[in-house]
């Protein structure tokens, strides 16, 4: 097995024709470069240089070799290249759960900024409830998630808080409380509602329950919903009214009245999290660009 560093220093020879100079730029004394390229020539079993008695030419066995000699580096250059982009978290894939309330702005704004500074990760989508996020990261079925809190059970899961946002009354524009600027939770007790089913999502049903119960009503619910899309689809078509994240119901303009909730029970928070166990360099770089997005978000929300 030939080193580099031997590959290297026969470049140097035969690129200038010259022990002297070769050595020069190789930073080392003649004899030892000499005598090194010698055992080459023994290991390999072929004369590379003309000598005579100093170097006139390449042999043909010479010039096929510092071809293939200068591939050899290249190759190596990039190899540790893309090991180092690969530790770097530039190069490589990475699978990212994700619940769908964030589609409305987050998670395609995470997207564009990622890619465009990481074009060399591919990024392996997968919308799922918290709990299906949970069981994807402990069997090693996704590397991070972005989910709805609280978490029931996670247990070896870390939770890193990500966006915090309130929950507001949501109805059909024709509903008779839409004309009003804001609403009471009690004021909603008698309505049909939407709400998101209790094993796709444990903690944010727990947390609507527990606000009705504050408000003094068990909400009566006649659709259960998965995502955050079958809840405004429902509302928007007249099935009941929901409680839903003020980003995310703000940006279905034309198919959902959104209200402030007041009073007892309120407010109701919805937050964010990242989830994940063990973070490969492709994760740990994706985390930490969801984190300055998401700090550049707040600053623009309260510059505006």
């Amino acid at each position: 097995m030939i080193d580099l560093r031997l590959i290297r220093q026969y470049v140097a020879v035969a690129e200038t024709l010259n022990f002297r100079k070769a050595a020069l730029r190789l930073n080392m004394s003649q004899p030892p470069l000499s005598l090194a390229i010698r055992r080459l020539e023994e290991t390999l079993g072929v004369e590379l240089i003309h000598r005579n008695p100093c170097i006139t030419k390449l042999t043909a066995a010479g010039e096929v070799f510092l071809v293939e000699s200068r591939r050899t580096l290249e190759q190596a250059e990039h190899a540790c290249e893309a090991a180092r982009r690969s530790a770097a978290g530039a190069v490589g894939s990475v699978r990212l759960g994700f619940v769908d309330s964030t589609l409305s702005s987050f998670l395609p704004a995470l997207l564009r900024s990622f890619q465009s500074t990481n074009p060399g990760v591919d990024i392996q989508l997968m919308e799922a409830t918290p709990p299906e996020q949970i069981e994807g990261l402990r069997n090693d079925q996704l590397d991070i998630g972005i989910l709805a809190l609280p978490v029931m059970d996670a247990g070896n899961i870390r939770l890193e808080p990500l966006i915090e946002d309130q929950m507001v009354a949501v109805l059909p524009e024709s509903h008779h409380l839409a004309k009003l600027g804001s609403l009471s939770l009690t004021e909603l007790a008698d309505e049909p509602w939407v709400l998101f089913a209790q094993h796709h999502s444990p903690g944010m049903h727990s947390r609507i329950v527990q606000a009705c119960a504050e408000a003094g009503f068990i909400p009566h619910v006649v659709q259960h919903s998965r995502q955050m899309q079958t809840t405004g689809g429902l509302v928007a078509g007249e099935i009941g009214v929901a409680l839903m994240p003020r980003l995310y119901a703000q940006s279905q303009p034309g198919r959902l009245v959104c209200r402030e909730i007041t009073g007892p029970g309120t407010p109701v928070p919805y937050s964010l999290s990242l989830a994940y166990r063990e973070l490969s360099p492709c994760a740990q770089a994706l985390r930490a660009m969801a984190l300055l997005l998401n700090q550049e978000l707040r600053k623009s929300v309260v510059i505006a």
